[in-house]
């Protein structure tokens, strides 16, 4: 009859219209917006990517495009390892307040009670010399570096490697980021250099966060990759997560192309995985599938607990996930182009967090954080709208442009 054979495809297509959009996210735009970046990698401007995209506790998009080995053109599975680079620091910074919670450290400990060579640290400030030219006077610091600073990036600790300075010419002179020094060989690189800023005064990105996860290796006498499988990654169920990928993964590691496409220069040697490293660095030297560290979100979304696994505490999550800078605390550099977490962004324990809904160009929701790393990782989470989105690839030079291509996608998928 008639009546029957409309009201099938009535269901039929409400079937299909019901597909399209799961957990308030249209696929249908993400598909597109996967085209877009097959279209990317045609054109030879992104090597091969992995993202992912859950909300409300469910993965509703988790797609591969282009090479996993863009010089060899492996294709791109979803199981792909990516080096992380700075979204390890996240990783350390729960370490770090999953141990606050045992007991057996303060935030508000000196970290002179655990690294004794940083008992006595000194401040470089520059200064005119009489021939005119910049000359480095070393001054007392006025307070100790705390835990806390680590944490919140206040140390005055810095990197070498982005801008330039006195202090910064400094540790390129005595290779002090170099992943490829022992731990006791880079706390005292960084005991010896003068600090960039007084401690708590100033937000400085810098290698605070591996001087933390040598400090836990102090406090507990065992290494931070032991530290963060036993406490994290087994109890997440995050089995391809690490420091060293096993020769019988080798096989999944993403690589860059050997010339960045937006830079047009050689791509910067990428960090060596597949032998143990020197050092384990808190701050960079972590590899992760997408699936395995959108486990790590979920549980912080979820308020520190994933599969009945706890990792940290509700307080703890929300401790981790509030500004803790505050205007004060950025007299001198105020929020140019230094302060990485951006406008409308102050920083939590680890992450970027937005302090409100307006301020920033970048879609999103008061409370939202987010942080990527150096190779062209990055992830966000909005706790306003339970969403997840995680990108990985190995690309450097495009690292500022996928990560907001791929926000504006997902947030404009929302329905």
């Amino acid at each position: 009859m008639w009546w029957i054979r409309f009201w099938v495809l009535g269901l039929l297509l409400f079937s299909l219209a019901w597909a399209q959009v799961r957990e308030g996210v249209d696929l249908g735009a993400l598909g597109a917006f996967k085209a877009r970046l097959e279209a990317e990698v045609a054109q030879g401007r992104l090597p091969g990517a992995v993202f992912l995209v859950a909300r409300n506790g469910q993965v509703v998009f988790h797609e591969a495009v282009g090479y996993l080995d863009p010089q060899a053109r492996t294709p791109m599975p979803r199981e792909a390892i990516f080096r992380i680079y700075s979204m390890t620091k996240p990783l350390t910074s729960v370490l770090a307040l999953r141990l606050v919670e045992e007991g057996r450290l303060f935030l508000t400990d000196p970290i002179a009670l655990y690294l004794p060579e940083f008992r006595e640290v000194r401040v470089g400030v520059e200064r005119t010399g009489p021939e005119g030219r910049p000359t480095l006077e070393l001054v007392a610091a006025q307070r100790p570096i705390t835990v806390y600073d680590l944490l919140r990036h206040t140390s005055g600790i810095t990197y070498g490697i982005f801008f330039d300075s006195l202090v910064k010419q400094e540790y390129r002179r005595v290779g002090a980021d170099a992943v490829d020094q022992t731990a006791e060989e880079f706390v005292r690189k960084l005991a010896q250099l003068p600090l960039q800023f007084q401690p708590g005064t100033v937000w400085e990105y810098s290698n605070s966060t591996d001087l933390l996860g040598h400090l836990l290796e102090r406090l507990t006498g065992r290494s931070l990759a032991e530290l963060m499988e036993e406490k994290l990654f087994r109890p997440l169920g995050m089995a391809d997560t690490g420091f060293l990928v096993p020769e019988a993964k080798a096989s999944r590691i993403a690589e860059p192309f050997l010339q960045d496409p937006f830079t047009r220069q050689p791509t910067p040697p990428a960090l060596e995985v597949r032998r143990p490293p020197r050092r384990f660095s808190g701050g960079a030297g972590a590899v992760a599938t997408a699936l395995d560290y959108y486990r790590f979100l979920q549980a912080l979304l979820n308020g520190g607990e994933l599969g009945g696994q706890r990792i940290l505490s509700r307080k703890g999550v929300e401790l981790l996930t509030q500004d803790h800078l505050g205007p004060l605390y950025l007299p001198s550099l105020g929020r140019g182009a230094a302060y990485l977490p951006g406008p409308g962004y102050g920083f939590g324990l680890g992450v970027a967090v937005r302090l409100a809904d307006g301020g920033s160009p970048l879609p999103g929701s008061a409370g939202d954080y987010n942080w990527g790393g150096l190779f062209g990782t990055s992830f966000f989470v909005d706790p306003k709208e339970r969403l997840i989105g995680i990108w990985m690839m190995q690309n450097p030079g495009g690292r500022a442009y996928y990560a907001q291509l791929f926000r504006h996608a997902v947030y404009a998928s929302l329905r």
